[in-house]
C-alpha cells in the first residue's frame, strides 16, 4: 500500500480518537484508552505484538505500572486520512532514562486499528 509523504501538522489537529487515546494513556485510564481501539486492533511496542482488545488491555495495564515517566507530545504528522504519527519525548526510570518515540496510528473509521510504537 503506497502512502503520500507525511505532512507535519499541529498536534492539536490530530483526530479526536488519537487525542482521546493519548490523553487516557498519559492518565493511566485503561478503560478510556481501550475504547479507542477496534476489537481486532494490533499494537506493536518494544518488539512485542498485542492482538485484540484483551491483549491490548493487559499491555496498557502493565505499561502503566512498569515504569514511572513523563511524556510530552512534541510533534505530529499526517500521511493520509487513516495514517498519523504522534512523536513523544519520554523521561523516567526506564533503561536509558530518555527516549523519543513515534506512535504510528492506522485508523479504521473512528477507531484505532493499528498502533506501532518505536524510536
Amino acid at each position: 500500500m503506497k502512502h503520500d509523504q507525511p505532512q507535519a501538522i499541529a498536534p492539536d489537529t490530530l483526530p479526536e480518537v488519537i487525542t482521546r487515546y493519548l490523553t487516557a494513556h498519559r492518565a493511566h485510564d485503561t478503560a478510556v484508552a481501550i475504547a479507542a481501539f477496534t476489537r481486532d486492533a494490533t499494537v506493536i511496542d518494544d518488539g512485542n505484538t498485542y492482538q485484540g482488545t484483551a491483549a491490548i488491555e493487559r499491555w496498557l495495564n502493565r505499561s502503566a505500572t512498569e515504569f514511572t515517566y513523563t511524556i510530552d507530545l512534541t510533534g505530529a504528522e499526517r500521511t493520509d486520512a487513516s495514517h498519523y504519527t504522534a512523536t513523544h519525548h519520554l523521561e523516567g526510570d526506564f533503561p536509558g532514562g530518555t527516549v523519543d518515540l513515534r506512535y504510528r496510528f492506522t485508523l479504521r473509521g473512528d477507531l484505532v486499528e493499528r498502533l506501532v510504537i518505536e524510536p
